[in-house]
């Protein structure tokens, strides 16, 4: 009777460390969720700001170009790419579980997400005074890549080519992964 009891509490014990295992990988899958969320919400807000700047070239002004080109640097990559290692079942989450299945095509359109930002990073680095011609996209340029082809093989490429044209691709690749990878 005594090992009854015995086996009984250790039963009751397992099932109340499995609840809150349950409890705690929901959560923790929340606050990745999260995370990632406002990780995203940044990188939108520092489009927007660079977006803005190239509408209006006398907006421009280097430091602030840079720091949201560095946002999205920051949040982008690995980073990015950390938030999705593994499934998060939330009801807040809007990925698509295939990101695991298509992991590496996931982790090369966060790494181009990142090339592009440093691609602005140092075009901003180049350009402390007003934006220059340099930087913008000339009339009838070729926009290239496309909603399947953002990729620029190598970084010559990529440091040759006017800010605005890295900006567009950077957005191509955004319009890429949540076409892919996002549930809507």
């Amino acid at each position: 009777m005594r090992q009854a009891n015995h086996w009984k509490g250790l039963g009751l014990l397992s099932f109340a460390g499995a609840v809150l295992m349950t409890a705690t990988s929901s959560k923790a899958a929340e606050d990745v969720v999260a995370v990632r969320q406002a990780d995203m919400k940044a990188m939108a807000a520092a489009a927007k700001t660079i977006s803005g700047m190239f509408k209006d070239p006398t907006s421009y002004k280097s430091a602030e170009f840079r720091l949201a080109a560095d946002t999205i640097r920051d949040k982008s990559g690995v980073v990015l790419s950390g938030h999705f290692a593994s499934e998060a079942a939330s009801a807040q989450s809007k990925a698509r579980p295939n990101i695991l299945e298509e992991r590496e095509r996931f982790d090369r359109i966060a790494n181009d997400l990142r090339d592009y930002a440093v691609a602005l990073d140092v075009a901003a680095e180049k350009n402390p005074g007003p934006m220059t011609a340099d930087m913008r996209m000339k009339p009838g340029e070729a926009m290239g890549g496309g909603p399947l082809g953002t990729h620029v093989p190598n970084e010559q490429l990529l440091s040759a080519m006017p800010a605005e044209h890295a900006f567009h691709l950077m957005l191509q690749t955004c319009t890429t992964c949540h076409a892919r990878f996002r549930m809507e």
